[in-house]
């Protein structure tokens, strides 16, 4: 009998069951503020039964900021596809580029690693999965090629940074560093680590040129078409396909302006999900008025884009659940504390491997790296000092145990809406991504086990 792989709600619902059963077994604890910094101490844990139930209802609430979102761009993408604007925009861009298209992938992907590396992108890269997506399609590539080039190239920016203020300005400064200091290797870091992702964009781009999704579905009405027209069609150097009207020029003028005040509006005016969900709401609204649309099918458009993508955002909220079990049950800090514990009495070589390991298992139980930072580094830097480890180093280790297993941990609202924009099952993207995030960390150890031969510290 052929091995049938879980549907994505039967696996979180087992994890949901098994952090339950965990907090049965696991000792309570949690750590506290005190005069002598942040220390731990025991509590009794709160053991969890029925409480799986309403952790998903808490999760939803945790996570309703990113699933509006969802909901919202899902609604407002759906209205600017019914417009055709992009499916001809993109037919004129095909025309254009020619054979020229490697250099687009090599772009997009060093332009969102720079974001990663330096403002953090993160959130921000969720509706440019649904812009590059139907692009990919269209160019002959499939919907893993977008994730690749947008959110795993902000994602190996993100673990590398040089200037991100959310990992390595945090860390810096709980660990008495001057901020942003030891750039020089973080930027050698960076640059080795996204050439080596252009080389395999590169590579992938000639494997799968112009082949199917490998079972990945995608709806035929969100990217005009059909994902196996787009996907096989035959690319053409002359003429568009689709004539580019007024109308639509106009539309593809109002996606640029949206694009650009995204990146001015995260990085100047300090915007969040509030302001990009109301931002492409306004670009949807817009793009239907411009296209003719009355206000009654305007409605109904985005009412269908935000049930098309429905599924997908309860993933999120439902995942979500997993730390609210963790949480209620204050079985989290326990769990850290014993992975600390277990640092004692090892070597700088094999603690700094430690404190790279420990940093990459928690990050499946608390996603944020700010949250990480503050629970983690006032407790790793001493030790580091302790071991004859160099804090730059262990900021390192927090670096990149937090960043690359983003790529894989189910508990990640910013993975799940990403593989939600581009219509990619979370069981189909696992088995895709997981030998490019083992590669990642082996070369993270390699990078982080450097520094303890050749220490960097200004």
């Amino acid at each position: 009998m052929k091995f049938r792989v879980p549907h994505t709600y039967v696996i979180i619902f087992a994890l949901l069951v098994l952090c339950a059963a965990a907090t049965w077994f696991v000792p309570g604890g949690q750590y506290v503020q005190s005069p002598e910094g942040i220390t731990y101490e025991p509590v009794a844990a709160v053991p969890q039964s029925w409480q799986v139930f309403t952790a998903i209802y808490h999760g939803f609430v945790k996570q309703a900021g990113i699933i509006i979102f969802i909901l919202v761009v899902g609604g407002a993408f759906w209205l600017l596809n019914a417009t055709g604007a992009v499916s001809a925009g993109i037919g004129r861009f095909i025309a254009r580029v020619g054979r020229r298209d490697k250099w687009v992938l090599a772009g997009i992907t060093l332009l969102f690693s720079l974001g990663g590396a330096i403002f953090g992108m993160s959130e921000e890269t969720i509706p440019f999965v649904g812009m590059v997506v139907p692009l990919m399609l269209s160019m002959g590539y499939d919907a893993f090629m977008g994730m690749l080039i947008v959110y795993v190239a902000a994602n190996v920016g993100f673990s590398s940074a040089f200037l991100n203020p959310f990992t390595v300005g945090i860390a810096q400064g709980m660990a008495g560093l001057p901020l942003f200091s030891g750039m020089g290797y973080r930027i050698f870091c960076w640059a080795f680590l996204t050439l080596l992702l252009i080389l395999f964009v590169l590579h992938y781009a000639r494997r799968c040129k112009g082949t199917r999704l490998d079972g990945v579905r995608l709806d035929g009405d969100r990217y005009p078409g059909g994902a196996s027209a787009l996907s096989s069609a035959p690319r053409d150097t002359g003429s568009p396909q689709t004539p580019l009207s007024r109308r639509q020029a106009w539309i593809l003028v109002v996606l640029g302006i949206t694009v650009v005040l995204l990146v001015v509006g995260v990085t100047v005016w300090n915007w969040y999900l509030p302001e990009i969900t109301g931002l492409f709401l306004v670009m949807g609204i817009v793009a239907g008025m411009i296209a003719g649309f009355d206000s009654g099918r305007i409605a109904d458009e985005l009412l269908a884009g935000a049930r098309d993508i429905l599924s997908a955002a309860l993933v999120v909220g439902f995942a979500s659940g997993i730390i609210v079990i963790l949480q209620d049950g204050k079985v989290v800090d326990s769990i850290l504390h014993a992975m600390q514990e277990g640092l004692d009495g090892q070597g700088p070589l094999a603690s700094l491997s430690a404190m790279y390991g420990i940093q990459a298992v928690i990050n499946f139980l608390i996603p944020s790296a700010s949250a990480k930072a503050a629970i983690t580094i006032p407790i790793m830097a001493p030790f580091a000092d302790m071991v004859g480890v160099s804090r730059q180093a262990m900021v390192l280790a927090f670096q990149f145990g937090d960043g690359f297993t983003n790529m894989l941990t189910p508990t990640s609202g910013v993975l799940m809406a990403a593989l939600a924009m581009a219509r990619i099952p979370y069981t189909k993207w696992v088995k895709w991504v997981w030998k490019g995030v083992l590669v990642l960390l082996a070369l993270g150890l390699f990078l982080l086990l450097a520094t303890a031969l050749f220490p960097f510290r200004a």
